[in-house]
């Protein structure tokens, strides 16, 4: 992962094409990496595709706009911090904006250097509130144990596995995250890499072998669960 990534990727959704340049280059100058949209249906495509830190959506945008654009991406409960851009300063749009599931909002023109501490204090609350205590190399549940060093693991029936790298970060995330709902995009960008988007039967194999592996009853599990639509859930 390269530095710019792990300092915040950001989807800008912009139709002046000046505007969109400008931010664009200014964003890459803090470190940030930068994919554009000129239009909310590209938007939409791109945010079905990949990963983002961060949105900075224009409201005034050809066909599907940008209160359509947020309201799509929270009825599909991605919770990916969203900066409105709008050249109405009504209080009525900037509330129907936040309504939508807008984050912050921001009236043309704007202050670059306001955007930017804006666009950093996003980013710096979603990955706080996407940071858990970090479980150790050792952990177990129930009858199994897991050895994250040696990607190991011993299960309830004594049986001894070795884990493929990936099972071995999708079970951590799962573990750090006990008790909580991980979103299937939080798992491909942790565990697949940001722009690299396998299919949801990708990760519920993966789940499917953990059941395999753990679960004295893989029909009726205990600590793997799939949130239809939305992630995945280890409970212990």
């Amino acid at each position: 992962m390269s530095a710019n990534k792990q300092q915040g990727y950001i989807l800008l959704v912009e139709d002046e094409e000046n505007l969109q340049e400008a931010l664009k280059l200014n964003l890459e100058l803090e470190g940030y990496e930068v994919s554009c949209a000129g239009d909310g249906t590209q938007a939409l495509k791109k945010i079905g595709e990949e990963y983002f830190d961060l949105i900075i959506l224009d409201v005034m945008l050809p066909g599907v706009d940008g209160i359509d654009v947020a309201e799509n991406v929270r009825l599909n409960n991605n919770e990916v911090p969203i900066l409105m851009l709008s050249a109405k300063s009504s209080s009525a749009e900037k509330v129907l904006g936040l309504k939508k599931g807008a984050d912050d909002y921001i009236t043309k023109p704007f202050n670059l250097e306001e955007l930017l501490l804006r666009v950093k204090k996003l980013i710096n609350k979603n990955k706080k509130l996407q940071d858990k205590e970090t479980i150790d190399d050792y952990y177990h549940f129930g009858k199994n144990k897991i050895d994250f060093k040696a990607q190991t693991a011993t299960n309830y029936r004594g049986e001894f596995i070795e884990l493929s790298k990936k099972e071995a970060m999708l079970l951590k995330l799962l573990l750090e995250n006990k008790n909580d709902v991980v979103p299937r995009e939080k798992i491909l960008q942790s565990v697949w890499g940001y722009n690299v988007y396998p299919t949801t039967r990708t990760v519920d194999n993966f789940i499917l072998s953990f059941r395999k592996y753990f679960e004295e009853d893989s029909r009726s599990p205990r600590y793997f669960h799939s949130i239809r639509g939305v992630g995945y859930k280890f409970t212990n």
